[in-house]
Parts: C-alpha cells; structure tokens; sequence
C-alpha cells in the first residue's frame, strides 16, 4: 500500500533578515522528507521543466516525472522571519491532466494527497479522475485559491479567490488542510458541514491548529525559539498529519505529532531533518 502525493515541485528564492537563497521547493518535496522518515511506502508524482530538481529528493527511486514546458518559482520573503510571508511567483500554466497521470499509480493506494500550488495545476477532470480510484482523497486548499495579482518584473503577487468549481473539488474528500486566513474565505458565505469533508484541519503558524470533525480538536502549537526558515511548515505538518493518520487513526495523536514535527522543521534551512 503506498502513498501518492502529486503536485509541482518548485524553484525557491528564500529571503529573510539574515540570509537570500535559492531553493529546491514545492509541497511535494517537502512532504517527501517526511516520509522517508515515517512513510517508506510513497510515491511522489511531480511536473516541471527542470529535472535537475528531482535530485534533491531523499529517494529519485520513489519520484515519477511529468515533464512540462515551464517550472514554478516562488519568492518567499519573511522580513521579520516569523510567520509572516510576502510571496510571488511566475504562475507556470503547466496543468497536471487526466491524460499525465494514466498508467502511473500503483495497484493498492493507501492515499491521494493533492498538492496544488496555483489555481491551474489542478482542472477538476483531474480531481474527478483520481476520485474514481475510491482511495482516501488528502488535499491542501491553498493552491486552489491562488490566481495572479499585480506584476512585479517578470514575476505576479497572490490574490486568492474561491470558485465554484473549488466547491465542488474539496467536495466528500477525507481531509482538507487550509490555514485560518483561507478558512475564512471557504466559510465566509457556507458552513463546513456542507463540503462532506471527514476531517477539515486549520493551521495557524506559531498560534497552533484545529481539526473539525465530529468534534473540533484546539492543537497547542511546539514552541520552538531558533526559528531559521518557515517556508514549508505547513506541507510538513500535512505530511506527518496523514502518516500518522493512517497509522493510528487518530485525530488527536496525528494533529500532535503534526504539530512537533512541523516545529522541528522550523530549525532547518529546507526541508525537515531527524534528529537521528
């Protein structure tokens, strides 16, 4: 049984009060770290341009490419290097279809988690597609929402915007990952009971998490005081969330794990690192 995570991986210009450099990015890549460590059993489906990027993933072995005509970049500038993120990219139109993904899965899937990283990544033939497998469906709002704003140089801040179609997307999947900001938009005109989603988990940086299911769990958040680099917490915390998930089965030992790992993260230049 394995793991499929999908979604672009990226070009990074990370910028904080110390330090600029240039990154090796994107859900996908950040999720696959944690894995390595606490999911052997996954597969990584990414796109992009520039294959020189798949080789810093921890396994190659376990990375399947979609080659496509651009890649993702993103600048990530935190000022105060806290949670804070003023962020552009260059919106690649390089859509993952129905079509890149025929013929890549494995025989018994353990779980999707959908990684979008703009509003185009992702059409909702795709979604519907891997609908159909009838494997747990895990996906990350944020990228949905993201549409190009005002041009900078060669490069487009963010406005976020929720469509019809996302509605439909997020629609009877097992766990939805959005942090409060996002939250707000998806339920500023709906309740969350409409989405049939089992489990909808709201990250909100250095102030902790919530999951709404049944019930609604409050996560304290790991206080952590050598805050290097945030950029990819959120995909980490995802990460860990469901290997746990899938693991124990519950709400509260995942979201806790989730929550330290995700602080841990937090240390490191990249991406997560053991301790080991």
């Amino acid at each position: 049984m394995t793991i499929v995570s999908i979604g672009p991986v990226t070009q990074d210009l990370i910028i904080t009060k110390n330090k600029k450099e240039s990154k090796t990015g994107g859900a996908v890549y950040f999720q696959s770290f944690v894995f390595e460590e606490f999911y052997l059993d996954y597969l990584i489906v990414t796109n992009c341009s520039d294959t020189g990027l798949i080789k810093d993933f921890p396994d190659k072995s376990k990375v399947k490419l979609i080659e496509k005509d651009e890649t993702h970049y993103f600048i990530n500038d935190y000022p105060n290097n806290d949670d804070f993120r003023i962020q552009s990219s260059n919106f690649a139109n390089i859509s993952i279809t129905k079509k890149d993904l025929e013929n890549v899965f494995p025989e018994n899937i353990d779980a999707f988690i959908i990684n979008p990283l703009n509003a185009f990544d992702f059409p909702k033939e795709t979604i519907d597609y891997l609908k159909s497998f009838n494997a747990p469906i895990f996906m990350s709002l944020q990228g949905f929402l993201r549409y190009p704003n005002e041009k900078i140089g060669d490069k487009y801040s963010i406005k976020l915007k929720l469509t019809s179609d996302v509605k439909d997307i997020i629609r009877d999947i097992d766990g939805l990952f959005l942090d409060e900001s996002e939250a707000l938009i998806l339920f500023e005109n709906s309740d969350c009971k409409e989405f049939n989603i089992n489990e909808i988990i709201i990250t909100n940086g250095s102030k902790g998490s919530r999951v709404i299911s049944d019930d609604e769990y409050k996560i304290e958040a790991v206080k952590n005081d050598n805050v290097v680099d945030s950029t990819g917490c959120g995909d980490t915390y995802m990460a860990a969330y469901i290997s746990k998930k899938l693991t124990s089965k519950s709400i509260l030992k995942s979201a806790n794990f989730a929550s330290k790992i995700a602080s841990d993260k937090l240390s490191f230049f990249g991406p997560f690192k053991s301790d080991n």
